[in-house]
């Protein structure tokens, strides 16, 4: 039997800067495994912490495409921001960064704290555009999906300190998942114990408690060899459908074993759009993501790009974002979120 972890208020406050967060955390502790920490920790932040601790944490993150301060109440908070964006400064061109500045503060004028997102994996363009997309959105709406975000960055840090601990986190899911699900089902009655109520529309209402705010398993393409989205690309998500066997080396283009999820175009922002159902806990087996790069760069080296990958029973309550970095004689991915 795996033994309890125990976690600090210095330790936990790196994982969200609110010192309310952090006391009413480690006061829940100890805990059996990652998804119980996770379980808690949406309880605590959607039910407990009140706006001023939602914006206390908001402030211990940099602005997209800045460097901690050195100052930073939280050294290993920084040292984590630094990574979390080390994709979007990677795909970063002096321009991308000019207009990411210009942004920020259009976000911060309008709204009063930074913008928040969930960084790791993403590139610049892509975060340029959702910040640009939620600038146009209600004050207290983009509250909320500042709440989310910072509840995603939270999950993934406290996944990090359960894996300083060694600890797998092989606890069952369905105790801690619907806990997950309860706390973000009661975030708009928290909110509205700060704010004067707004009418909203049914349509409104129901997307409050939906749990995943986009599919499980998305993509995105990007040319770097022009430095820009690839809009076009047809995309395939398929599923391998033996249940009997896994795929082989050699035997991964046995087509009557896969089966199609779904497919799309890529858009001009280079996102392929939904490749499945919107559901909260993602079938674990082995997935392949194909690209149509012939279609799209018909002098190149490749006439298509296939992307194989494995999502484990312990994963399927996570989202899975696998993008594709392309140029005409060279191609590489990864593991994003």
């Amino acid at each position: 039997m795996e033994s309890s972890v125990v976690l600090g208020e210095k330790e936990l406050f790196a994982c969200c800067g609110s010192v309310k967060f952090a006391k009413e955390m480690a006061a829940s502790g100890p805990f059996s495994g990652y998804l119980e920490a996770v379980g808690a920790a949406s309880d605590i932040w959607f039910n407990k912490v009140d706006v001023n601790g939602w914006l206390e944490a908001f402030s211990a993150h940099p602005q997209i495409g800045e460097s901690p301060s050195k100052t930073h109440k939280s050294p290993t908070s920084a040292q984590w921001s630094k990574g979390e964006q080390s994709t979007a400064l990677a795909t970063a061109t002096d321009s991308t960064l000019q207009e990411l500045y210009e942004w920020n503060a259009r976000y911060r004028q309008k709204f009063g704290f930074v913008f928040l997102i969930f960084a790791s994996g993403r590139s610049s363009p892509e975060i340029l555009a959702e910040m640009k997309r939620r600038c146009q959105n209600r004050p207290i709406v983009e509250l909320e999906l500042a709440a989310k975000e910072q509840m995603k960055i939270t999950e993934l840090r406290l996944s990090k300190l359960f894996s300083a601990n060694a600890t797998t986190a092989s606890t069952t899911n369905t105790q801690y998942g619907s806990d997950v699900t309860k706390a973000r089902e009661d975030r708009v009655s928290h909110i509205s114990g700060h704010f004067v109520a707004v009418k909203e529309t049914p349509a409104e209402k129901s997307a409050e408690i939906v749990s995943r705010t986009r599919p499980p398993i998305t993509t995105h393409v990007l040319d770097i060899a022009r430095g820009s989205p690839a809009a076009g690309i047809e995309v395939l998500l398929e599923t391998w459908g033996n249940n009997q066997s896994r795929p082989l080396f050699g035997q991964m283009d046995s087509s009557h074993n896969w089966k199609l999820q779904g497919s799309s175009t890529t858009d001009k922002d280079g996102r392929s759009g939904q490749l499945m159902k919107m559901v909260d806990v993602l079938s674990p087996g082995i997935y392949r993501i194909s690209f149509n790069t012939g279609r799209y760069n018909p002098t190149g080296f490749f006439p298509y790009v296939s992307i194989v990958f494995e999502v484990r029973d312990s994963q399927k309550l996570e989202h899975f974002h696998v993008p594709l970095l392309l140029s005409p004689f060279s191609f590489s991915t990864y593991r994003g979120s």
